[in-house]
């Protein structure tokens, strides 16, 4: 079951509501997806650059919705491992987009890595990649990666 972008984006708002406001799925495609963090004072530290937690948050809700479109609306899906390199300071008066795909999607686990941009910038600010659980039975429909 591949749930596009406004899917995605409904899924959001209806079980995610307390931050649906700061994220925007741009696109999803099997092999991609594309999320933007609409960057606010909130996300700022002092230094006027975006906060790690932001750049964190956008990653980690980036490839669970990656996750999401290949395998449908599986609130549970969890999140057991995570690295993140901070590469360079992002524009603090710019949004974040973070550029999604998945290595490894098997019946209980899953594998993906985001790039994480300054909107408008060609270098990435960081890299992450995660690893989720997935509840038994949820990824039956899914196409392996």
């Amino acid at each position: 079951m591949m749930m596009d972008a406004a899917a995605l984006n409904a899924f959001l708002e209806r079980d995610f509501g307390q931050v649906a406001a700061q994220f925007c799925v741009e696109s999803a495609e099997v092999e991609r997806l594309m999320l933007r963090l609409r960057v606010g004072v909130m996300h700022l530290r002092p230094g006027g650059t975006v906060s790690g937690p932001s750049m964190f948050g956008l990653a980690d809700v980036a490839i669970y919705l990656a996750i999401l479109s290949r395998i449908g609306p599986v609130a549970l899906a969890v999140t057991t491992g995570a690295t993140i390199d901070f590469l360079r300071k992002p524009e603090a008066g710019a949004d974040l987009l973070a550029e999604t795909r998945l290595l490894k999607l098997g019946r209980r686990l899953a594998v993906g890595e985001a790039l994480l941009f300054s909107e408008g910038q060609v270098a990435p600010v960081a890299r992450a990649s995660m690893t989720y659980s997935i509840p038994p039975g949820a990824a039956q429909g899914a196409a392996p990666v």
